[in-house]
C-alpha cells in the first residue's frame, strides 16, 4: 500500500492510500484511448479490442479456478459471465459499427466502451490475486503491468504517431488572446470533472465508502464496506479518467504507443503539487507545470523534460517539511 495521508473531510480532497501506481496504469489507458480513436477515425477496427478480449478471458479463467477450488457461489458465476460477455459485446458492437460512418461522437462512445472496462479487468488479472501484499510487491507488479501494456501498445498499434481532429475546431478570442477550440473543450471538461468528482466523493454513499477504504481498509471492513468492490470501482474510475484524457489529448499532440508515460509523470507532478489532497490545486499545479514547460522549451528546448521532472524534488521537499507522519493501519 502507498503511504497513508490524512483524510480530509472536504469534498475537494481525496486520500492517497491505494495499491501500486495508479498513475502509470491510467497513463497507459490514455495512450490506448488516443490510438483507438485514431483507428476508428481511419475506418479501422482498433487493435485494443484484442487486449480486452485477452484480459476478459484471463479474468474469467481466474474466476473459474476460484469457483472450482473453493467458492462455489452464484456471484462467481455472474462475475465469470460478465468478464466474458462484456468484452465480447463491446467487440461485436465495434465490429458492426466501425465502418458505417456514424460520426465522431459515436467513435468517442466506442472508445469509452473499449477502454473503460480495461481498468476492472487489469485489477482482476494483476492486482486482486495479490491480496494483502506488501507495498514493494504491489509497486513491482504495477511496473510489470506498465511494461506489459507498453509492449502490447507497440504490438497492436505500431511505432507510428497519430493525431485526431479537434472536438471543437477553430480559434476563439479570449480577452484578446486567440485560444484554440480544443483547449476550451479541455478546460470545460476538466472543470466539470472536478465538480463531478467532488460531488461524488463528498455526497454519495459509494464515494464516501471509497474514501473510507483509502483511509483505513481494516476499519472499512469492520463497518461492512466491501473493499474488493471498492478497489474494482476505483479501477473503473481510473479507466474512465484515462479514456477521457486520451480523447482530449489526441487532437493536441501526436500520440505514440509510449506517450502516456510522460503524460502520467507530468500529471503525477501536478498531483504532488496539490499534496494528493485537492482537485483544484492539482489543476492549478498542471497549469503552472504547463507554463513552466513552455518557457523551458523556449530557453532550453533540449532539456525541457529534465527541467520539468526536476520540479518534483523541491515540491517533495516542501511537502515533507509541511506534512506530519501518520501511522499505517495494522492488519
Amino acid at each position: 500500500m502507498a503511504p497513508s495521508m490524512r483524510w480530509s473531510r472536504s469534498p475537494w480532497s481525496w486520500s492517497s492510500r491505494s495499491r501500486g501506481s495508479s498513475s502509470s496504469r491510467r497513463a497507459r489507458l490514455v495512450t490506448y484511448a488516443s490510438l483507438s480513436l485514431a483507428s476508428l477515425q481511419q475506418g479501422r477496427l482498433p487493435s485494443s479490442l484484442w487486449l480486452i478480449l485477452i484480459l476478459g478471458a484471463l479474468a474469467a479463467g481466474l474466476e473459474a479456478v476460484a469457483y472450482l477450488r473453493s467458492d462455489r457461489s452464484p456471484a462467481r458465476l455472474r462475475a465469470m459471465a460478465a468478464y466474458l460477455l462484456v468484452p465480447l459485446a463491446v467487440s461485436g458492437l465495434t465490429y458492426a459499427t466501425a465502418d458505417i460512418g456514424l460520426g465522431f461522437v459515436w467513435n468517442i462512445v466506442l472508445v469509452l466502451l473499449i477502454v473503460v472496462p480495461m481498468g476492472p479487468l487489469i485489477y482482476r488479472v494483476a492486482f486482486r490475486p495479490l491480496g494483502d501484499a506488501t507495498v514493494l510487491l504491489s509497486l513491482i507488479v504495477a511496473m510489470a503491468v506498465h511494461f506489459v501494456l507498453l509492449g502490447c501498445g507497440l504490438l497492436f498499434f505500431g511505432p507510428e504517431g497519430v493525431r485526431t481532429p479537434p472536438l471543437l475546431p477553430g480559434r476563439y478570442p479570449i480577452l484578446g488572446v486567440p485560444v484554440s477550440g480544443q483547449a476550451l473543450v479541455v478546460i470545460a471538461v476538466a472543470i466539470v470533472a472536478i465538480i463531478a468528482m467532488a460531488l461524488y466523493f463528498g455526497r454519495t454513499l459509494s464515494g464516501k465508502a471509497l474514501r473510507a477504504t483509502a483511509f483505513n481498509r481494516v476499519g472499512a471492513r469492520l463497518v461492512g464496506i466491501r473493499t474488493e468492490q471498492a478497489a474494482r470501482l476505483v479501477f473503473l474510475l481510473a479507466g474512465l479518467a484515462g479514456a477521457l484524457c486520451g480523447i482530449l489529448v489526441a487532437p493536441i499532440t501526436t500520440v505514440y504507443y509510449d506517450t502516456g508515460f510522460l503524460i502520467g509523470l507530468k500529471g503525477f507532478i501536478a498531483a504532488i503539487f496539490a499534496g494528493l489532497a485537492s482537485y483544484p490545486l492539482a489543476a492549478l499545479g498542471a497549469v503552472l507545470l504547463g507554463l513552466f514547460e513552455s518557457y523551458s522549451s523556449f530557453f532550453a528546448s533540449l532539456y525541457k523534460d529534465s527541467i520539468v521532472f526536476a520540479l518534483i524534488i523541491p515540491i517533495l521537499l516542501w511537502r515533507s517539511l509541511r506534512s506530519t507522519h501518520v501511522e499505517e493501519d495494522e492488519e
